[in-house]
């Protein structure tokens, strides 16, 4: 048992170290050399030339390399997929490249063929999979499976935790019991003994206080569902003007210098959307037309800030005739008729979603923020959650963290402790690290799954 619950092992925690630096070192140095073939060509010896200059543009490089690195998760070995692993690697370096190969040229006045890091690119990636592998191998070998144990209320919350069915963190907490409980942690306190680690989904606030203080002492990790009230906790700031702890909370109010830079941004990445993404939004909007001879775009009253409604717009992706009864319903995904051809595919892309530029052009939107409910959904959901209100603190956005880390059916309840979790975190790197992190799920198939079987109110 004690063998099974050691976590801290410092010379595992080493190797994890050491793998990932290497695989860091490599991929500078893969780029250091390719770089100098770009700017002096293959005549010259790369260790001919050392100009400033050279050094500048790699540093940047691997200031770049390390942010994307974080942003995408790319060293989350034990936790994620080998594929997922090495392709949140290589996104980050085909963005790092292409950033220095834009800023350069720019500063030239010319841009010369970048074909040179195409091979680089292909090493990298055989690089990635080679260290993603062995990052994943290290990580499970050196790391013991945990029998752990499921404590939930009812079988919404049960459901909830079963996600992690058939994904690397098994390997590492395999579920071999579970306590269906709704009292007290002292009647569960002696079955907790058995095991490794614990999961615990919905259960009161005292009993789930009592499995925090037990797993604390005994050194066992634990893993919470957060309720609505915690994520809120979140941002309390501590005051020191009483003689005792206290925190303090208030509704969202972010900072006037915050909320003009984040208006600034939307407005500059709205216009520079527009221009850049024009000709593929005619020919999406040419496409759908001849489709069926229905009108390319529609649209469609949302809520934003503090519940005022606007109106959004988008591609169409429905037929014509989708809602003629007036009942508004949300899409049930791929098996939904209503949607065309044309409009699965632009919903898998996206593309039905550029539109959206317009209205963060017009302030109605922002690049990053809750998604925008129809008032008529909304009103279904505020009937069984009070607390979605919370929602509309800020201001709507194209996406968010229930965008990256959800999925299109993600229940409604996590979709607010999403917002809300945004909203404890709000800041200009978080908008930067959530514009970037969409680009890693374009074309993920289960984020625009639909709602169909999932259990969405409470």
């Amino acid at each position: 048992m004690e063998a099974a619950r050691r976590h801290d092992n410092v010379a595992g925690q080493v190797v994890m170290a050491a793998i990932k630096a290497a695989h860091f070192i490599d991929t500078a140095f893969l780029f250091w050399v390719f770089w100098m073939l770009f700017r002096y060509g293959p005549q010259q010896y790369v260790s001919d030339v050392g100009f400033r200059y050279n050094y500048y543009v790699a540093i940047v490089y691997c200031v770049m390399l390390l942010w994307f690195n974080r942003t995408y998760g790319a060293y989350l070995f034990g936790y994620r997929r080998i594929r997922d692993l090495a392709f949140s690697q290589a996104l980050g370096q085909v963005l790092a490249i292409v950033a220095i190969y834009v800023g350069v040229s720019a500063a030239w006045g010319r841009f010369e063929s970048p074909l040179i890091f195409v091979p680089m690119l292909l090493c990298q990636i055989a690089l990635d999979a080679l260290w993603s592998y062995v990052g994943n191998w290290f990580y499970f070998c050196e790391r013991p499976t945990r029998r752990t144990v499921l404590v939930y209320r009812t079988a919404l919350d049960r459901r909830r935790f079963g996600k992690i069915g058939g994904k690397p963190i098994e390997r590492l907490y395999r579920v071999v019991a579970e306590i269906q409980h709704d009292g007290s942690f002292e009647e569960i306190k002696d079955q907790l003994d058995k095991f490794d680690a614990v999961f615990v989904a919905g259960v009161s606030s005292k009993c789930r206080n009592g499995i925090v203080k037990y797993c604390k002492e005994r050194g066992i990790p634990a893993f919470f569902l957060p309720k609505v009230g915690d994520v809120i906790m979140r941002e309390a700031v501590h005051i020191t003007s009483f003689d005792s702890p206290v925190l303090y909370v208030e509704r969202s109010r972010p900072r006037i210098e915050y909320r003009i830079l984040k208006r600034t941004f939307d407005i500059c990445a709205s216009l520079a959307g527009i221009v850049v993404l024009s000709p593929l939004m005619a020919v999406t909007a040419i496409v759908i037309k001849l489709y069926d001879h229905g009108p390319a775009l529609y649209k469609q009253v949302r809520l934003t800030k503090d519940g005022k409604e606007f109106e959004i717009w988008k591609f169409r992706s429905m037929r014509v005739d989708a809602e003629a009864d007036g009942v508004a319903r949300l899409s049930t995904g791929e098996g939904d008729s209503r949607i065309t051809p044309i409009g699965r595919f632009a919903r898998k892309c996206r593309l039905d979603e550029l539109p959206q530029l317009f209205n963060i052009l017009a302030g109605d939107m922002s690049v990053v923020g809750p998604r925008p409910e129809r008032p008529e959904i909304a009103e279904q959901y505020y009937e069984q959650i009070p607390d979605f209100r919370l929602r509309l603190q800020v201001k709507a956005g194209l996406t968010g963290y229930a965008q990256v880390y959800g999925k299109y059916s993600t229940d409604p309840y996590e979709k607010l402790e999403f917002d809300l979790l945004y909203m404890s975190e709000m800041s200009v790197l978080t908008d930067l690290k959530l514009m970037f992190a969409t680009i890693a799920i374009l074309g993920r198939a289960e984020s625009t799954e639909g709602v169909a079987g999932v259990t969405a109110l409470r």
